[in-house]
């Protein structure tokens, strides 16, 4: 089961927490805040799963997705898209753009816990 992860998320109090779920659970977890220079942030970690924000600075986390799908080292990296948006518009984008899973906050700890070791069962 792959063990590297990065988070690509631009609310301090959001990463805090979930950096140290996943350190406490054995995570190696790395941080991006931004939209721009996200996916050169892929490339360097090389994560066995990405938790990518819809809504971030300099470029959405669907414009992001969509390059991801789009190359093939990528297509298949399990991606946990995470949006205070929840309509369903946002949803049916996010699986039209190839998300693995997608989940709205507030999101209860065991919720993301549980749906990252699922993605990194998948991946492997």
């Amino acid at each position: 089961m792959g063990k590297r992860i990065l988070l690509i998320e631009d609310e301090p109090n959001i990463v805090e927490a979930i950096s140290f779920l996943l350190n406490r659970d054995g995570w190696e977890v790395s941080t991006h805040s931004n939209g721009k220079g996200a996916t050169e942030a892929i490339a360097r970690v090389k994560p066995d799963v990405l938790v990518l924000d819809v809504m971030l600075p300099g470029r959405s986390g669907f414009d992001i997705l969509q390059e991801l799908r789009a190359n093939p080292e990528t297509a298949g990296l399990p991606v946990l898209m995470l949006t205070a948006r929840g309509q369903t518009k946002d949803r049916e984008m996010a699986e039209r753009l190839g998300a693995t899973r997608f989940m709205t906050k507030p999101f209860s700890n065991t919720q993301v816990l549980e749906c990252i070791q699922e993605l990194a069962g998948n991946s492997s």
